[in-house]
């Protein structure tokens, strides 16, 4: 559990979710950009909360960060899904340990 601990803390923070960089009309009248059609570069971060899909606008100085958390994250999943498999493997070593020592 130790060893979990400090990995999570060199991995910290996580996120979970997605990054999508998609593109948006400003509101300039006069915006040459918008006017021909190639509109502005925005991020957007889609995640799940109360079992409904939901997204936030992501300021540009954060895209880096976030990146990391959601790798961190990922790196989460991945580490909570082994320490489920080593749980039911401790579970069966100690219940044979217990029906051998009979």
């Amino acid at each position: 559990m130790d060893k979990f601990l400090k990995e999570l803390a060199r991995h910290w923070p996580v996120a979970k979710g997605s990054l999508a960089e998609v593109r948006k009309p400003c509101n300039r009248p006069n915006c040459r950009a918008c006017r021909n059609g190639q509109k502005h570069p925005a991020f957007i971060f889609g995640f799940h909360e109360h079992g409904r899909q939901r997204c936030m606008y992501v300021p540009r100085k954060l895209v880096p960060a976030l990146k990391r958390a959601i790798q961190n994250g990922r790196w989460m999943e991945q580490e909570l899904s082994g320490i489920g498999r080593l749980l039911i493997e401790a579970y069966r070593r100690k219940r044979q340990k217990t029906s051998e020592d009979r």
